[in-house]
């Protein structure tokens, strides 16, 4: 879709809050200058400023997060920027009537999780969810609940006065460039089709790591956790983009309807099987790069008895007939030995080893630190012996000349053209809740497993990987 709607009004709750800061409004202002964005932009938030010091706050985020800010483009885009101080009642919101009138808006939650339920019933008794000459959308950040029973109890508090074709939930990662492409990798190759499943097939593993640690997200990240930070949705998300079947027709409806059936079909984890199934682990002292970093436990604010887990995994089994015996293997983890990224998919043995036993195929799509599209092969070592090596044939996602837009740009521009394909739907969430929840319930006992920060996570993790099959060093860019 090329057209964008002009007279949308982009309206950002929270204006003022670092989300806006670092990412929306720098997003936005990369858009305007690819010719991409036209909309104004209303920030709503409680401080007490004026249009002048709200467009101040935005260029001093443009000029340190945007490399291609200049003064003239920065002169011609503050233009587009509004500001309403107020508290979230309708009475206040009722302010940013004169902003929208009856046409189309566009209303982002950029807040604390808390407020979400809040934020859309006061948008709907301020009247705000409906324009008489144009749809009106609600942006929701993750995370979309705390648990199974939170996040249906969100739904509920949204579906108040909002239709469901009318919310937009963000998770980024389905605005990364590698993980559209894989869903349009798989679906549009057809070699690929003949042998996207159990009889070819024999893992998958998902694998975000990161060697950072808290970077002052202590006070969410504690009561999260890496299972509710990464699996629970990012992962989850780029698993039913590699399991799910193709849709018969490219629409935000059938591409759900899939995803959710997929997700359906992952066998539920039982309280008596959770250590079959799913590993946790915390990381303590080490070093990054060479410096010494301290160990969560160490970390400020952090309590010294906390059991949150900064790395978590899951073993996966999907009940159909696509991937009957397939395992998929999720795992993310902070304060890991390198900053690596990828869907690795690992193919099955040739049937007889005529040239010796373990020669594994790997496709892998590489979100980190760089993105591609690797496939490990074996061929002949040159030389008067009848050895194997393995080689890889690399690609490189992007030319050096083609244009780099991040996640937040792609789904920005596609909550203005109303396209819903990249934005989960409320019963994808909660499936994903139904897969995670006895798990974190589980967790509610021990503690996690530590590991040394710069490491490739807890040993622990080994116990869920089947015969013929092991977790990929992290920055391995061969078998």
């Amino acid at each position: 879709m090329e057209n964008h709607d002009s007279a949308t009004a982009f309206v950002i709750l929270g204006a003022s809050g670092d989300l806006a800061y670092r990412l929306l409004m720098p997003a936005i202002f990369r858009l305007y200058l690819a010719g991409r964005w036209s909309s104004p932009v209303i920030g709503y938030a409680p401080d007490d400023w004026d249009v002048a010091k709200f467009q101040d706050h935005v260029g001093e985020g443009l000029q340190q997060f945007v490399s291609e800010f200049s003064d003239e483009s920065w002169g011609e885009f503050r233009t587009l920027l509004h500001y309403q101080a107020g508290e979230l009642n309708p009475k206040d919101l009722s302010a940013l009537k004169p902003f929208v009138g009856d046409g189309a808006a566009v209303f982002y939650l950029a807040l604390p999780p808390a407020l979400f339920g809040q934020a859309a019933e006061a948008l709907h008794a301020a009247g705000l969810n409906r324009g008489a000459d144009g749809v009106r959308r609600l942006v929701v950040e993750k995370p979309f609940g705390h648990s199974l029973a939170t996040a249906e109890a969100l739904r509920e508090q949204l579906h108040q006065g909002w239709n469901e074709d009318q919310i937009y939930r963000i998770d980024h990662f389905l605005g990364k460039e590698t993980a559209q492409n894989l869903l349009v990798f798989r679906l549009t190759n057809r070699f690929l089709a003949s042998i996207w499943d159990a009889e070819h097939i024999r893992s998958v593993q998902i694998t975000y790591a990161e060697t950072l640690g808290l970077e002052g997200r202590w006070r969410y990240y504690d009561q999260a956790g890496a299972l509710r930070d990464m699996l629970q949705n990012h992962l989850l998300q780029l698993f039913t983009l590699a399991a799910m079947d193709a849709p018969s027709v490219w629409s935000a409806d059938a591409l759900h309807n899939h995803k959710v059936e997929v997700l359906r079909a992952v066998r539920s984890i039982s309280a008596e099987n959770v250590e079959q199934h799913a590993v946790r682990g915390q990381y303590g002292p080490g070093a990054i790069k060479g410096a010494p970093v301290p160990g969560y436990l160490e970390e400020p604010h952090i309590s010294p008895d906390s059991c949150t887990e900064t790395f978590a995994a899951l073993k996966l089994n999907v009940d159909n007939w696509r991937w009957h015996g397939v395992p998929f293997y999720l795992r993310s983890g902070k304060r890991m030995a390198h900053d690596y990224a990828e869907v690795a998919v690992q193919l099955k043995e040739v049937p007889r080893g005529l040239f010796g036993e373990g020669l594994r195929n790997w496709l892998i799509f590489r979100m980190k630190p760089d993105e591609r599209i690797d496939m490990v092969v074996w061929a002949k070592e040159p030389g008067l012996t009848l050895k194997m090596r393995p080689r890889v044939l690399s690609t490189l996602y992007r030319r050096e000349d083609e244009m780099e837009y991040s996640a937040y740009e792609q789904l920005l521009l596609a909550v203005l053209q109303g396209d819903r394909t990249p934005f989960p739907r409320y019963d994808e969430v909660e499936e994903a809740w139904r897969i995670v929840d006895p798990v974190l319930e589980a967790w509610t006992k021990g503690r996690p497993e530590a590991y040394a920060a710069g490491s490739e996570g807890p040993t622990g993790q080994e116990r869920l990987m089947e015969r013929g099959t092991s977790w990929r060093r992290l920055g391995d860019y061969g078998e």
